[in-house]
């Protein structure tokens, strides 16, 4: 308990999945989180779980790709609570699946404007916070589609591999400041991201099973199991490690 203790965090895509996990665990272990999304009654109900758990927070309506909206999102949760420890960039969408002579600019450029551009504009102006208050901990949600290739996607394992790199310069960069930056690579993730792509498919179950057997854990990870590993970046216990990627995929890399 008290791992990220009067410490204030603000989490994009902060509704539902592996966001909405983060930000509960940060909330128990102590932090005041800023519960940003576009996502507005996910979002409010979810403050209204914190709170019961005694723990504080509050929604912010927040669409990353919006630089306006960045900048007067991180200056009410300061006005509000004083300061920005925490940043977590989990925001981002799969995009078009389609082979890359197929993907028209809109297409390509949706996936961009939030899975990277948002990290850019939310990583930018959180920096200007920290800056004045002796540091903080930005953990930027990648994915192992940042680094190994697939089949599918391409527009986003461009954006994951960016922020991948855009972390590390992050980190070098600001090291002498306090302020650190580490990416997580989450593997196959039972959230939306995944879901609602697999109800599209002629065999739901059967695509599940061929998921779960190219995995050497056995099954999908569940969003907690990423949260973890965030409140470990987010908290003090890694104030030595910056620059690194965090792998959270039940083996499937180590293959």
């Amino acid at each position: 308990m008290n791992r990220v203790q009067d410490k204030v965090a603000i989490v994009t895509g902060a509704a539902r999945g592996i966001g909405g996990a983060t930000a509960l665990l940060l909330a128990k272990e102590g932090a005041k989180v800023a519960v940003t999304d576009i996502l507005a009654d996910e979002g409010k109900t979810l403050v209204q779980e914190i709170h019961s758990h005694g723990s504080e927070a509050d929604y912010w309506h927040l669409d990353v790709s919006q630089e306006t909206q960045v900048k007067q999102v991180f200056a009410e949760v300061y006005r509000k609570w004083g300061k920005i420890d925490i940043l977590v960039n989990n925001a981002g969408i799969a995009g078009i699946n389609k082979p890359t002579h197929e993907i028209s600019e809109e297409e390509w450029n949706t996936v961009m404007a939030i899975n990277t551009n948002g990290v850019f504009l939310c990583t930018k102006h959180a920096i200007a916070y920290m800056l004045n208050t002796g540091g903080g901990s930005i953990i930027n949600l990648s994915s192992i589609a940042g680094l190994v290739g697939s089949r599918g996607y391409p527009p986003y394992h461009a954006a994951k591999g960016a922020v991948r790199l855009m972390t590390k310069a992050n980190a070098i960069q600001y090291a002498k400041n306090n302020i650190r930056f580490n990416s997580i690579h989450p593997g196959l993730i039972w959230t939306a991201i995944v879901e609602e792509p697999l109800k599209k498919t002629e065999n739901p179950t059967e695509v599940l099973k061929d998921y779960e057997k190219r995995i050497p854990a056995g099954r999908l990870g569940k969003p907690d199991d990423i949260a973890y590993g965030i409140l470990y970046l987010a908290s003090d216990e890694s104030k030595y490690m910056t620059g690194a990627e965090l792998v959270i995929d039940g083996g499937y890399t180590a293959q």
